[in-house]
């Protein structure tokens, strides 16, 4: 039996189109929330009430928030860009990760 779709959060900095790949979960932008430019760690707080997941290209976030202090997983994309074909390769593992997703820690994906 698959896991139930997850609410996830796609950062500002990620194509809005790029949540068409992760169906069968039910994905917002931080633009659609209207939280455009709030800094990591309010934009964390408003999210960890409304998300189980956070996507971002952000590598620095772990390192600047305390992760564990938040009810939502994070999940950091690396790649070459931020752009939609540099990110569609990561939707596998992605997919895979939330399969089980840990909140309050930050998984490199």
């Amino acid at each position: 039996m698959p896991p139930p779709p997850l609410s996830v959060l796609l950062d500002e900095c990620i194509d809005w189109r790029y949540g068409r790949e992760l169906e069968p979960h039910r994905v917002s932008t931080v633009s659609e929330q209207g939280w455009t430019g709030l800094k990591n760690g309010e934009l964390l707080r408003k999210a960890s009430g409304e998300f189980d997941v956070f996507i971002t290209v952000d590598r620095n976030l772990s390192f600047q928030q305390n992760l564990p202090d938040y009810s939502l997983a994070v999940l950091v994309l690396t790649g070459p860009s931020n752009r939609l074909q540099d990110l569609v390769p990561h939707v596998p593992r992605i997919l895979k990760a939330l399969e089980c997703p840990q909140p309050g820690t930050a998984v490199l994906i």
